[in-house]
């Protein structure tokens, strides 16, 4: 689970710009958010910090409650959206809301990281995170993660090929929509069938230009 912030570091993170997430403090207070996973520093000059997807989710939960989604958080610290498979959660208006902000502060991350501030195609920490990233633009566009041992739903995984992922949803057009919404949110995708059970699925990776 993510540890909360101090209330030191919370109120750097609630001061940051309301637009881009860019933050003002101490190189010791920066570099501890940095640590934590809800800050990131921009790589070309001035060198300044902005909040990552978990810092925007950080400063939109109300002080003394723990992050949504924490327990389901990657060790990054990072926002975690639903590969498939997990236990029953709500999905109602709060968790839409929830994977809405981590999506934006994702367009954002790309924005202040990509050559050009590309918001087309997935950045570094994408590139790093293949299975959560691909998981949060397939949430962000509505599609349904598969529950527990539940047959329907998505289910992302990762895969012996380095910088792909694979995608598998029983039903074909289903798979098909989320094909076309990671090739939307920047990503190469290749319908494949698997050789001993038949069944469909996709291989996706991060598009470089």
């Amino acid at each position: 689970m993510i540890r909360p912030p101090t209330a030191a570091q919370r109120r750097l993170i609630e001061a940051a710009d309301p637009v881009t997430g860019r933050l003002t403090g101490t190189q010791a207070q920066l570099a501890a958010l940095v640590k934590r996973g809800l800050a990131f520093r921009h790589p070309r000059p001035p060198h300044d910090h902005f909040l990552t997807p978990a810092g925007h989710r950080i400063r939109e939960t109300p002080a003394g409650e723990p992050a949504p989604g924490a327990p389901a958080a990657a060790e990054s610290g990072v926002f975690a959206a639903r590969v498939g498979g997990e236990e029953a959660e709500d999905a109602g208006s709060a968790r839409m809301r929830e994977v809405h902000s981590a999506w934006q502060g994702l367009l954002e991350l790309r924005r202040m990281t990509n050559p050009g501030g590309a918001t087309d195609r997935p950045c570094g920490w994408e590139r790093t995170h293949l299975v959560r990233a691909a998981a949060l633009a397939l949430e962000a566009a509505g599609h349904r993660p598969a529950t527990g041992d539940q047959g329907s739903g998505y289910r992302v995984r990762a895969t012996p090929q380095p910088e792909a992922i694979a995608v598998h949803e029983p039903d074909l057009t289903a798979l098909r929509a989320c094909a076309a919404t990671l090739e939307q949110a920047g990503w190469q995708v290749s319908e494949h069938t698997e050789p001993r059970t038949r069944e469909r699925y996709v291989l996706a990776s991060p598009r470089r230009v």
